[in-house]
């Protein structure tokens, strides 16, 4: 395969729009409008082979700096990363921090590289919906008490627990449309539609770029009311929170260990701070190290720690045994992580939550909502953490 980037200076006017850009049925990872879309397939390459083909490309960099890139997904289980599959477009459109707007495009391919047409804006329209637990409540409530259970025996830390809901309509659901929503409501998210999985995910799994990486993760949840002296006491009482201060604590933990290995150095924040989305508030803490030579590719990090505790448990096995058992269905992609890599190993890759999964005529989507179960949890107040966190996604899908 052949590719060539070059800027887009001279070929549009006005603010580039990568939701656009992707529509209803490209591709796009994007944050604060810096990211990239694509449309197109020129390949589809096993995550254990997408750095070797990305490599073998003949690039013809006009800009300087860039790399024919791969876009994807990681399933949560651990056993199942190698059946990941990721798209090389045939199309490639980004928008950098500094601004600069850049196209690249991959001959040679299994499809031509399109035109750079954007998508026009979805008409408003009303549409008739329905949406229901696939996963009934009382399976719920047992699953928490079961991990909550498992974590007062001494079994483990902290498990995962999650539940299914399920959005229909006789029609077609617009996916562009939803990207729009998504924008307007979860703009400094990374928002995300991959093959079908569509998303607004606040957490940072890990990024490298040359030979410095980054990770911002989160756990411990309050719900947002848009009152700003209540979502501020809410705050205090989340940092204040000894449950959620051990919820986040393992994490941080485990991906610090996960990473330090790879690492001449590895920085912390040493208390962690509320990051705040539209409809909820988290416990993060931001990482930073200097990788060591050979540095490795993202994919290596990324399947290193994915699934974190965060949307696992501590230990893992232990906390997947348990979601095995007790959580009755197959979480799927939610919950492994979803981003991009290039040929020179750099890559941004989000945890996978906040999002839908449409099927394939659009006409339905799968939402998964979860939170961490420690020894001070409460079925009841698990329920209703679910209840705000799949909000974010059934607010961009269901308009009158």
């Amino acid at each position: 395969m052949r590719a060539v980037t070059r800027h887009l200076t001279d070929e549009l006017d006005g603010p580039l729009d990568l939701e656009d850009v992707a529509g209803g049925d490209g591709m796009l990872f994007v944050r604060d409008g810096v990211g990239v879309a694509g449309r197109g397939v020129a390949a589809r390459v096993p995550i254990a082979e997408a750095a070797a083909v990305l490599a073998s490309i003949d690039h013809d960099d006009r800009i300087g700096g860039r790399a024919p890139i791969a876009l994807g997904s990681v399933p949560f289980a651990p056993d199942r990363h190698d059946e990941a599959l990721l798209t090389i477009p045939a199309l490639l459109v980004g928008v950098d921090a500094d601004g600069t707007r850049w196209a690249t495009q991959v001959h040679g391919g299994l499809e031509a590289p399109p035109p750079l047409v954007p998508c026009a804006a979805p008409p408003p329209r009303a549409q008739r919906f329905a949406v229901g637990p696939l996963t009934p409540v009382d399976r719920y409530l047992s699953a928490v008490t079961t991990a909550r259970d498992a974590v007062r025996a001494g079994a483990l830390m902290k498990a995962v627990i999650a539940r299914e809901v399920e959005v229909t309509s006789d029609e077609p659901i617009d996916v562009h449309a939803v990207l729009r929503r998504l924008r307007s409501s979860f703009g400094s998210s990374h928002r995300y539609s991959i093959d079908g999985l569509v998303g607004a995910s606040p957490e940072l799994l890990v990024s490298v770029r040359g030979d410095v990486v980054r990770s911002h993760p989160l756990a411990g949840t309050a719900p947002r009311s848009g009152d700003p002296d209540t979502d501020r006491r809410a705050a205090e009482q989340l940092l204040a929170s000894t449950k959620d201060q051990v919820e986040h604590r393992v994490v941080i933990d485990m991906i610090h260990d996960t990473l330090l290995p790879w690492c001449s150095y590895l920085d912390w924040q040493p208390e962690p701070s509320i990051i705040t989305v539209a409809n909820v508030q988290h416990l993060g803490t931001a990482m930073e190290g200097r990788l060591s030579d050979p540095r490795p590719n993202v994919l290596d990090l990324v399947r290193a720690l994915s699934p974190t505790p965060a949307l696992g448990g501590f230990p893992r096995d232990e906390a997947l045994a348990v979601i095995a058992a007790a959580e009755g269905f197959d979480r799927g992609r939610y919950g492994g992580a979803v981003g991009w890599v290039d040929a020179a190993g750099d890559g941004t890759w989000a945890v996978t939550i906040r999002c839908a999964e449409f099927s394939t005529d659009r006409t339905s989507a799968r939402l998964v909502g979860g939170g961490g179960i420690v020894a001070a949890s409460e079925p009841d107040a698990e329920l209703a953490e679910t209840q705000a966190k799949l909000q974010a996604m059934l607010s961009a899908i269901v308009r009158p």
